[in-house]
């Protein structure tokens, strides 16, 4: 298309098979891409969400963030929903609610012997 802005940027799919080198550099091009989107600096980002520039870069680089820092970036971004589409809540299925609840009742303390103590010898 005349005129049009076109990426030459591949967007990759996380995969279960991915590596965690690979994962780590996708999650940091999002970060990036969101940020680009909208008209944002580096330095400004990293203002928003309270690190420095160079751990945000680093972010964005892959370089192993901690989830904190993720989780600033995001929130800074206004992507944070996004943390629960990446680990949405567990099902808890009926046979599940009730099976947890059979566990819990076979978990409770015993309770004290009473009057269990050596008996005393016939003399």
């Amino acid at each position: 298309m005349p005129g049009a802005f076109h990426r030459n940027r591949r967007v990759s799919t996380i995969r279960s098979t991915s590596t965690t080198d690979e994962v780590l550099r996708e999650v940091g091009s999002r970060i990036n891409r969101y940020r680009l989107q909208q008209n944002r600096t580096i330095d400004d980002l990293a203002a928003a969400a309270g690190v420095s520039t160079r751990t945000a870069v680093r972010a964005e680089h892959g370089e192993s963030p901690t989830l904190a820092t993720l989780i600033k970036l995001l929130r800074a971004l206004g992507r944070l929903d996004a943390l629960d589409a990446l680990l949405p809540a567990p099902l808890v299925s009926p046979l599940q609610v009730a099976a947890l609840g059979r566990e819990r009742r076979r978990a409770r303390a015993k309770s004290s012997p009473r009057g269990r103590g050596p008996k005393p010898s016939d003399g």
